[in-house]
């Protein structure tokens, strides 16, 4: 596919992209005034059709071909999505953006343990130590003042745990589903999941989905333009592309734009204490990516040498 191969060859860029993009979350998530039910009704109600239509229409054979496994997979990674949605809107509700904002970043460490324990994947020390440096950095970009850390509520800072927790589960199913399902049937598949989760949350708890304001429901188109398809489906894309703990690892810089938005849009000026974490970020991240590229190298050289061995081989083979 096209689109395929120009996501593969310009993925890290587009990861930052999509980053960036998904920075402005938690300024739509304070800004809209609607419950989180419907605000994660109607983004993944607005968001679903760019995905359906393309493969119902055009796609329908390779969703006719996957496995029980693959779409249960797809799936459930929209349930998690799902699960990650309602925790974080309603933590930013009820707690600082600060505490959501240090706790929802925790996310690459739980994509580093499912990586290394569940997946018995190897993940290489100094790596690890990018994805740490990044998290403390975050930490300070969020306030590392005690006073306004414990200014939230309990509920909302166990929330936007959870809110961790959850997102590092979706990107850890959707990098292995990625692996044998093509991009915009995963995509659709994983909102699908995600959108009747929210669609049987509004008929359960009674949420209404009409009579909110004008400007709520502007902000929601943009909040699914900005943040559901120019994050959240660009993230599944790139899957396949590349692992789950990079796109975890750089999606955790999230602080780092929010502060450059909130500068450009907000006209709010960064405190020195911000600016020392966002270089923390920064640094962390470009450490953790180095080092992923060396190993990338290191990878691709073992395996020409090897297909070199093979070919020889073959050859040698051949001359007898």
């Amino acid at each position: 596919m096209k689109s395929e191969g120009f996501i593969g060859k310009y993925v890290k860029i587009i990861v930052i992209f999509a980053v960036i993009a998904g920075s402005s979350s938690g300024i739509f998530g304070k800004a809209i005034e609607a419950p989180s039910m419907a605000i994660g009704f109607w983004r993944l109600t607005l968001g679903l059709p760019f995905f359906a239509l393309p493969v119902l229409i055009g796609k329908r054979r390779e969703l006719k071909e996957l496995s029980l496994r693959e779409m249960s997979g797809a799936l459930l990674a929209g349930v998690f999505l799902f699960a990650h949605f309602f925790s974080w809107f309603n933590a930013v509700k009820m707690t600082n953006i600060a505490s959501a904002v240090v706790l929802a970043a925790l996310h690459p460490l739980v994509v580093l343990a499912i990586t290394v324990f569940i997946f018995k994947k190897h993940v290489g020390a100094r790596p690890i130590m990018g994805i740490v440096l990044a998290l403390l950095g975050g930490t300070l970009v969020a306030g590392f003042d005690r006073s306004q850390l414990s200014a939230g509520s309990f509920n909302g800072d166990v929330l936007a745990f959870l809110a961790a927790v959850f997102m590092g589960v979706y990107f850890a199913i959707g990098n292995e589903v990625r692996k044998t399902v093509e991009g915009p049937v995963y995509v659709f598949l994983c909102f699908l999941g995600c959108w009747i989760c929210f669609a049987a949350g509004i008929v359960v708890t009674g949420t209404r989905v009409l009579g909110y304001s004008e400007q709520d429901y502007i902000l929601i188109v943009l909040l699914t333009l900005v943040c559901q398809i120019g994050a959240h489906a660009v993230f599944n894309l790139c899957f396949g592309h590349v692992d789950s703990l990079y796109v975890s690892a750089w999606e955790s810089g999230e602080s780092v734009f929010a502060i450059v938005l909130g500068f450009i849009f907000l006209g709010q000026v960064p405190t020195s204490w911000e600016l020392l974490g966002a270089s923390i970020v920064v640094i962390g991240l470009l450490y953790y990516n180095y080092h992923t590229a060396l190993i990338e190298k290191a990878g691709a050289a073992v395996g020409a040498l090897t297909n070199g061995d093979k070919g020889a081989r073959r050859k040698e083979i051949g001359k007898r």
